[in-house]
């Protein structure tokens, strides 16, 4: 539910490019975020699955505050990826669509070669913050921070290498789009694991058996 809700929002995001120039922004922008969500869409219901059984349940805020952040850095970061995978593939020469509206020219640079490690790392502390079954919530805390850090930080670096209106606007629309997709998970999160891994001591009551009908 996550994902569709990250292309639903993506698509309204993306629409008004539509009507600007030749509308060739609305192409590129949209069709890398759809190959992305259209690509994760089995793994997530993979992975969702996976996260019900192995972590408690939280309150339904704050499950939909840690849902938006990390839906946030996802799509921080997964635009980035795709723009880095376009041009270290060469895409750009196949299909139009995959145009460079970032890293371009810095094919050789240092950017382009450190982004990869701080995403990788990134990725690495909010992988392990969410599915890690020993984590305690301050530490699944302080890692899906550093790993917000190291994601911004790292598109950062490319942001200031040049400024390019597509890329950035791309940038938004992926970043806003997976927040949005984060708050919908944030719900699923709130329920983790069933009346099974309720934490000690919560204030979140079992479900109530359901009355049979007479």
């Amino acid at each position: 539910m996550g994902i569709l809700a990250f292309l639903a929002v993506a698509t309204l995001l993306a629409w008004p490019l539509r009507y600007i120039d030749d509308g060739t922004g609305f192409g590129q922008i949209l069709s890398r975020l759809a190959f992305f969500g259209l690509a994760l869409l089995l793994p997530a219901m993979l992975l969702a699955a996976i996260l019900g059984a192995r972590t408690y349940r939280v309150e339904t805020r704050l499950g939909k505050r840690a849902g938006t952040l990390v839906g946030a850095v996802v799509g921080w970061t997964s635009f980035f990826t795709l723009s880095w995978l376009a041009v270290a593939l060469g895409l750009e020469g196949r299909d139009e669509l995959f145009r460079p509206v970032l890293f371009a020219g810095l094919e050789e640079s240092v950017v382009f070669y450190l982004f990869l490690p701080l995403a990788l790392l990134a990725a690495g502390c909010v992988t392990y913050a969410l599915y890690s079954k020993q984590a305690v919530f301050d530490r699944r805390r302080r890692l899906i921070f550093a790993g917000a850090g190291l994601a911004v930080l790292s598109g950062l670096l490319v942001l200031s290498t040049g400024f390019d209106l597509l890329g950035v606007v791309g940038v938004l629309i992926s970043t806003l789009s997976g927040a949005a997709g984060g708050w919908v998970s944030g719900l699923g999160y709130a329920r983790a694991g069933g009346d099974a891994m309720i934490p000690p001591g919560s204030t979140i009551r079992p479900r109530e058996p359901r009355r049979k009908p007479r």
